[in-house]
């Protein structure tokens, strides 16, 4: 690796440092020395890096500045709310805080040269200094007069500098309109797939060996780079998830070179990290603990129907509700549940003394699709039209086996139904439509 690295004005040493700490990037930080080139010659007027987010480029750059002990300003635009900012830290950087304060309150860019050009005639660099801007593509925003002045800092303030861009846009999208010096376009290609395991591989857990965690890393790859190809968050996902990997392992069930039990044990978990890739909606100490409670409701949730988990449209909720509510609710008290002006109605004839057994021991009783509709009507939050869209959701449902036709398929006129869910089924589903079913089911007055 050092071989790609060797260049006449860096100590070999230090290359070979810069190697190590830029696995998979060799050629690009060897292409970047080429145009740095000594530390005492002139370099370009101004490089523009692109490449997609997480390919490196900042890495490489401050990799290469630090390691060689590089004279050097990094700027974040997005840190750099305004220009005055920007204009501040490169002074701060370069020439201390006594410099920064010489600028006015609101700094044009005539004020930052002036400053920069009297800093410099009083404490010269024999070596090349850099300015590093990341997010650079945010200078679109500033003034007009901003980029194409960075772009030839170098002939304003008449010193041995250079700006480097870097950019998740092409030049081609980046380039003003009223035209700009052009700058030395390097680009930062993705990392493959067997680059990424080699880095990855790295941040090895020291309790295992280099073999197993190659492995992980290699199932971790086979679910996740199709959808992710993020370093960082690829690196985020192997941390968080490790753990539940080594768990067979830990408590003794298989050993190392077993890698189908350890798939087979970690694949759930990887499917659901899946879902929130790049999210981050919780904390990595959260997702732990989640996974934790979820485990110890395991044993609950394998009583539930398989079809807990099925991900339902708006309104084939209501209706799968209506269909519960009239498959365990006595037709003789839909009045009583979804009619607003129903008047008075005594609990000593509403309750009728005979009906002491639950209806949901008894299980769910056929209703018509009429009164499915009605019910359907009541209990939804906005006015719905009786559209095509409404029954082809029941037949959707029917599908589904969360309804089930009792009638005939040639009975077109009154086709009848019956409810296929669970009441732990249809309070989950009632929980994401704010629904309270309670308060609507017979058996619970």
């Amino acid at each position: 690796m050092a071989a790609l690295l060797q260049h006449p004005g860096y100590p070999e040493e230090k290359l070979q440092r810069v190697a190590e700490l830029l696995p998979c990037r060799e050629v690009q930080a060897g292409m970047l020395l080429s145009l740095m080139g000594q530390p005492l010659q002139y370099c370009y007027p101004s490089v523009f890096i692109y490449g997609h987010r997480a390919s490196g480029k900042s890495h490489v750059m401050n990799v290469l500045l630090k390691e060689l002990e590089l004279p050097h300003a990094t700027v974040s635009c997005v840190e750099c709310v305004s220009v005055a900012f920007l204009f501040e830290q490169v002074l701060l950087s370069f020439f201390g805080c006594d410099a920064a304060l010489l600028l006015p309150r609101s700094p044009s860019l005539s004020d930052f040269v002036r400053v920069y050009r009297q800093q410099c005639s009083q404490s010269p660099s024999k070596q090349t200094r850099y300015i590093v801007i990341e997010k650079a593509e945010l200078l679109r925003d500033t003034d007009a007069n901003l980029l194409p002045a960075l772009l030839r800092l170098q002939e304003l303030v008449e010193d041995n500098i250079t700006v480097i861009l870097l950019s998740e846009i092409v030049w081609d999208k980046f380039r003003p309109n009223m035209g700009c010096f052009e700058p030395l376009l390097l680009h930062f290609p993705d990392y493959s797939k067997d680059e990424l395991q080699q880095i990855l591989s790295q941040n090895r857990h020291p309790s295992y060996s280099a073999d197993f965690y190659s492995s992980y890393i290699n199932i971790l790859l086979g679910v996740f780079y199709s959808v992710c190809r993020d370093l960082r968050e690829l690196r985020h996902l192997a941390a968080l998830n490790f753990s539940k990997f080594c768990e067979p392992l830990a408590d003794g069930k298989v050993k190392e070179t077993d890698t189908h039990k350890l798939w087979r044990n970690i694949e759930p978990h990887l499917k659901k990290a899946m879902q929130t890739v790049y999210l981050r909606e919780v904390s990595s100490l959260q997702w732990e603990q989640m996974q934790n409670m979820e485990e110890k409701e395991a044993g609950a949730l394998r009583g539930l129907s398989a079809h807990t988990h099925v991900e339902l449209p708006y309104y084939s909720k209501f209706l799968l509700i209506a269909a519960y509510l009239a498959s365990y609710n006595p037709a003789r008290t839909d009045k009583r549940f979804f009619l607003k002006h129903h008047g008075k109605i005594k609990k000593t004839n509403f309750l009728k003394k005979n009906e002491k057994t639950s209806n949901h021991l008894l299980g769910p009783k056929p209703f018509p699709l009429d009164r499915l509709l009605a019910i359907f009507y009541s209990v939804v939050d906005s006015r719905v039209a009786p559209t095509a869209t409404i029954f082809s959701q029941i037949s959707s449902l029917v599908t589904l086996q969360l309804l089930s036709q009792v009638s005939h398929d040639d009975q077109l006129d009154a086709p009848k139904y019956k409810c296929a869910v669970s009441l732990d089924f249809i309070c989950a589903i009632s929980r994401t439509v704010n629904f309270d079913i309670v308060k609507y089911l017979y058996d619970f007055l």
